[in-house]
């Protein structure tokens, strides 16, 4: 277990330190989150009309509504951003190595996740504190606050397993791009990052109501939404923690070399064990 753990914390310092190193990952976290807030909401404010949706018992400007939305925005780009990552150190050989240290597979790709949804925490502490600079009212200094953690820890977690899966279909990192259009921006517009599903229902938009209730990324932000004023989420931690396991499940599997993850050796990923 000692071991283990050692294991474990070189692998999450190794990511806090090469972040560390990255200035503008930050800076480009930061600034298109922002950008919505300063922007988007500005010509958005009346987008509820005249009516009072859960979890709020009044009338909120919309950069209230779309704060925790955002905030899903900083962790889903950073949990897809460490699929990149792993691209990256399968290729340059990286992967190789650890997959095949006296550990099981599972614990190695745990730790990466675990240094995935730190980094990610990270980033959206960083965003929220910009965001209540600039007079956002989020009820953070509350009772609601360890609820409202536990919900970012879990959507972290939930994201970052999403970008390990993703990691094991991605071979080459020209294929990165690509990739990353058909999950990143279907995940965040057809959820309720942006608008309530009422509104999608009330505007006749009936097949992007569903791929939004079907979306967990929807779940995460309603989760945290709710979390945040101490409301019950109802299924959200469900749909969130259900899709963390399979998807993590998955990429342990995918990561097997006598499974989905073996024929990578040909192409110079991990040496079969």
């Amino acid at each position: 277990m000692r071991h283990a753990l050692q294991a474990w914390w070189a692998i999450v310092q190794r990511e806090l330190f090469k972040f560390a190193r990255q200035y503008g990952r930050l800076a480009s976290a930061l600034v298109r989150p922002l950008l919505w807030l300063a922007v988007f909401a500005a010509g958005f404010r009346n987008v509820f009309g005249v009516a009072i949706s859960e979890p709020y018992d009044t009338y909120i400007p919309y950069e209230v509504y779309i704060a925790p939305g955002l905030v899903g925005m900083v962790l889903l780009f950073n949990g897809m951003q460490s699929s990149l990552a792993m691209v990256y150190d399968r290729e340059m050989g990286l992967m190789r190595l650890l997959l095949t240290a006296p550990l099981p597979r599972w614990w190695i790709l745990a730790a990466k996740l675990s240094a995935t949804a730190v980094l990610s925490l990270l980033q959206a502490a960083a965003f929220l504190a910009v965001a209540l600079l600039l007079g956002t009212d989020l009820p953070l200094f509350s009772a609601t606050l360890p609820g409202f953690a536990l919900a970012a820890t879990a959507s972290a977690l939930m994201l970052g397993a999403l970008g390990l899966l993703l990691s094991v279909h991605i071979r080459q990192l020209e294929n990165f791009a690509g990739t990353m259009n058909f999950v990143i921006f279907p995940m965040y517009f057809m959820s309720t990052a942006l608008y309530p599903l009422w509104k999608l229902e009330e505007s006749g938009a009936e097949w992007v109501f569903w791929l939004a209730r079907a979306n967990p990324f929807t779940y995460a932000v309603e989760w945290m939404r709710y979390a945040l004023y101490g409301k019950d989420p109802g299924l959200a931690p469900w749909v969130v923690l259900g899709t963390l396991l399979a998807c993590f499940g998955l990429a342990v599997w995918g990561y097997d070399p006598q499974r989905g993850f073996g024929a990578l050796a040909k192409r110079g990923g991990p040496a079969t064990a």
